[in-house]
């Protein structure tokens, strides 16, 4: 790994060093308004893939040392059309040239994200994915491995080959903790709050942006931003009619299907946007096969002064479960540990020969032929903006979404009394096991609205004032389905339900002010309050019963200071809370109950652009207090509980740098560096040979928090040989993992190396718009790597036992497509 960083770091400093030759171009000028010929502060002017700056409060601008072969300047304001010049034309232009940019209710779908998102005085560290971007990598993998050579993000995928179960983390934050929203509307679980991105087949064909914001970030909607912020957007206008078809193939028998079409505007005032995808794959691993199918649907009206649109979309998924991992000696071929690990588990001899019998990289546990997960989730979003003056914009949005499903398990001769079932009285026999077949359901319903209030000066002064309410209904129960000793149970036999209600209201205040020419300082401040119930007894027949209420203040403040033309710094410092989660409540025990979180943190950064280059370094502490994580210790049926430790920190660089090395090459790449530390850990072993269950605990002092690697980096090589041409090798690497909290070298992800080659060819030809054929290969040197983990230890017969578990990702693979654009 010293190598690997050594070799990452010179690289990266001869290339923030080098400014071409070239650069010898410079363009000056004011960007105003074309109804009244006022400047538009803020607006954004870019040049070529690096270059960009924004307008002073004044509506002016300047850039110097442009390289000669930039082809055009973009310039752009939300809620105004954007505007594109052949840089050739400006050349004999004055230095004080004047741009004029026309509002349009057609930008809308900006304005309705904008409360939402950072911006270059926010004072916060974050990146933008466009659509373009994102189809490069779209072959039929979910969202999270698009984003994955995005800065401080790891992915992983239960099934190996990034279909189906997918996730992210970002800064070593889990999906619990990352806010997402889509079109400004919580996507979050708001029980569990984590997102699952296999609800969405192929929604990325129909997203236009993302916005990663890594840290608290600025104030959103939904589930708290307690290490980043994913916020996507799928509202796009398109002026012209269009349709599209893309189909993909590639290793483990995957196979995606997607047709696009829109009708443009309509009569001035209308579009229609609509998308059909289908998704199916084996999966790397045995039997994790993925059966995915979507639809999205936008209707759009435009007036003078409103826009609204309905957005109605779906997703049903049906994979097959691969979610228990691969014991540690199935991985290493190790057929004694194989033997040890049957001994232990009391594994029966149709799932000892599965484990023993496997392949090393692809063993799954289940054997069932419908060990599924089964489950459809519908969303309407309600989506409006309404410009109540020049100054002010009001945007007003409605949702609900709805879902439903299970997941089915087969149970090799569980006790019936777990299933409110008595014993079976067969001749002079009594039965009290059975195998059998169950369902655990989720029934539920998210409904609620989202609004904020933009006002612009024009001048020096911004601000928003925005919210929203959500409320969750959420049904949990089991059934049995069938058993081979049903007992006196009747079909679809109910064993446990329970019913979950939460609330969320929220209202923040943004305001961002141009103190000086190069000073911006900006104020962000949110109260938040939380309701959540749950009544009912459990999948263990426990009782449960949790009302509790939250309220949250999460202020935030910094400052953005013009060093140069071409750089920039910023700081700024946010404090948020996040409330447990469902089974934080859940299985807790009457001793150990959990308590609120909180986040201080510390955002500092330079970001630096000149000729071919574009370069930031930025650095981030995050302090918290009573963060929620696993200990070893268990409740009253065996589950692991969480408890909240005192003191743990986030402490890292992020490095990012872009360069057109020439024509015909191009680089961009990213680095994190951290440490990432609970002070003063213990560990709690349950001890089996004590009769009053007791635990046998060790401190470990200052230890990694787990699955946070300390190094992080990606890269992304672009060769383009000619015109429709584009090759692409993208590298990943990602330091080793601890599985848990105790720094212990025997339980951990080692590092990996992941390259991935990417060709794409396009030709425009004269009856379509596009034909696009794209290639895929992921892995292509082969790493043996996992993403993934869990472990878990304990005492009996006088020695402590220890299980590792681990998430195989596919070795070598590939997708191939071909795109047609009518």
């Amino acid at each position: 790994m010293l190598k690997f960083t050594s070799w990452f770091l010179a690289v990266a400093t001869g290339v923030l060093l080098y400014v071409p030759a070239l650069a010898q171009l410079s363009v000056s000028g004011k960007i105003v308004d074309a109804e009244d010929d006022k400047p538009l502060p803020g607006a954004t002017i870019r040049a070529g893939s690096f270059r960009g700056t924004v307008t002073n409060e004044k509506g002016e601008f300047s850039l110097k040392n442009l390289p000669k072969d930039t082809d055009l300047l973009e310039f752009s304001y939300v809620g105004y059309e954007n505007q594109k010049m052949v840089l050739a034309s400006l050349q004999s232009w004055n230095s004080n040239v004047e741009i004029k940019l026309v509002r349009s209710s057609f930008s809308a779908d900006e304005v309705v994200i904008n409360a939402t998102r950072a911006n270059q005085n926010s004072g916060v560290a974050f990146t933008n994915v466009g659509k373009l971007e994102l189809s490069k990598q779209n072959l039929g993998q979910d969202l999270p491995v698009l984003l994955n050579f995005t800065p401080s993000l790891v992915t992983t995928s239960d099934a190996g080959a990034g279909v189906g179960y997918t996730g992210l983390r970002i800064r070593g934050t889990d999906a619990t903790r990352i806010n997402v929203t889509i079109n400004g509307i919580p996507y979050n679980d708001a029980e569990s709050q984590g997102t699952f991105w296999v609800n969405m087949p192929d929604f990325s064909s129909s997203v236009s942006s993302v916005q990663i914001q890594r840290g608290v970030g600025t104030s959103t909607n939904g589930a708290a931003a307690f290490g980043a912020t994913v916020n996507i957007n799928t509202n796009e206008f398109r002026k012209e009619a269009y349709a599209e078809i893309n189909n993909s193939v590639g290793s483990f028998k995957t196979r995606k299907h997607t047709i696009m079409a829109g009708t443009g505007l309509l009569n001035n005032k209308f579009t229609l946007d609509a998308r059909l995808s289908k998704i199916t794959s084996d999966g790397f691993i045995d039997r994790a096969k993925s059966d995915l199918g979507s639809f999205y649907v936008s209707g759009a009206y435009f007036g003078k002064k409103s826009s609204v649109r309905l957005n109605v979309f779906s997703g049903k998924e049906v994979t097959y479960q691969a979610w228990e991992g691969t014991p540690e000696a199935r991985l290493k071929g190790d057929r004694e540990g194989m033997l040890a690990y049957i001994d232990r588990n009391g594994l029966n001899e149709r799932d000892a020969q599965n484990l023993l019998n496997s392949d090393s990289r692809t063993y799954n546990l289940y054997l069932y032929d419908n060990q599924v997960d089964n489950y459809q989730q519908d969303h309407y979003q309600l989506v409006s903006s309404h410009t109540l003056s020049k100054n002010w914009t009001f945007n007003l949005n409605g949702f609900l979404v709805k879902g439903r499903g299970y997941y089915e398990q087969y149970r090799d001769n569980d006790r019936l009394r777990n299933y409110k079932l008595p014993s079976v009285i067969a001749g002079g026999d009594t039965i009290t096991r059975s195998d059998l077949i169950r369902r655990r359901w989720l029934d539920n319903s998210f409904y609620g609205t989202t609004f904020s209030l933009d006002y612009n000066s024009f001048q020096k002064l911004t601000a928003n004032i925005g919210g929203g309410w959500n409320q969750y209904d959420g049904n949990h129960f089991g059934e049995v389905i069938w058993a081979r000793f049903a007992s006196n149970s009747s079909i679809r036999q109910r064993y446990y339900q329970n019913v979950g209600m939460k609330t969320d209201f929220n209202v923040y205040g943004k305001v961002y002010y141009q103190l000086t020419d190069k000073l911006n300082v900006f104020a962000d401040a949110q109260v938040r309050k939380i309701g959540y119930f749950v009544k009912g007894d459990d999948n263990q027949q426990r009782q449960q019963s949790h009302d509790v209420n939250y309220t949250f203040f999460n202020p935030k403040g910094g400052l953005t200071y013009q060093v140069s033309e071409s750089s920039t710094a910023f700081a700024s410092f946010s404090l948020a809370h996040r409330e447990p989660n469902r089974d934080d409540f859940t299985e807790s025990t009457r001793q150990i109950q959990p308590q609120p979180e909180v986040l201080r943190d510390l955002e500092f950064g330079y970001r630096f652009q000149k000729g071919r280059v574009a370069a930031s370094v930025g650095g981030y502490y995050m302090n918290y207090k009573n963060q929620l994580v696993v200990s070893g210790q268990l409740n009253d049926v065996g589950n692991p509980i969480k408890i909240n430790v005192p003191e743990s920190y986030r402490a890292g660089i992020e490095l990012e740098f872009g360069a057109q090395l020439s024509k015909q090459w191009k680089w961009n790449a990213n680095a994190t560096f951290s440490q990432n530390k609970i002070k003063n850990f213990t560990e709690y072993i349950v001890n089996y040979d004590d009769e009053n269950g007791g635990y046998q605990t060790t401190n470990h002092g200052n230890s990694n928090i787990a699955l946070s690697p300390n190094v992080i980096v990606g890269s992304q090589l672009v060769y383009t040989p000619v015109k429709n041409l584009e090759v692409a090798l993208l590298t990943k690497y990602v330091g080793k993992q601890y599985l848990d909290n105790t720094s212990n070298e025997g339980r951990k992800l080692d590092a990996y190396f992941t390259n991935d080659l990417r060709l794409i060819y396009r030709v425009k030809p004269k009856w379509m718009n596009e034909i696009t054929v794209s290639a895929l290969a992921n892995n292509i040197f082969n790493e043996l790597y996992e993403s993934n983990g869990y472990t878990y230890s304990y005492i009996y017969g006088g020695q402590t036992t220890t299980e590792n578990f681990y998430y195989p990702q596919a070795g070598r693979n590939f997708l191939v497509s071909v795109g047609l654009k009518f």
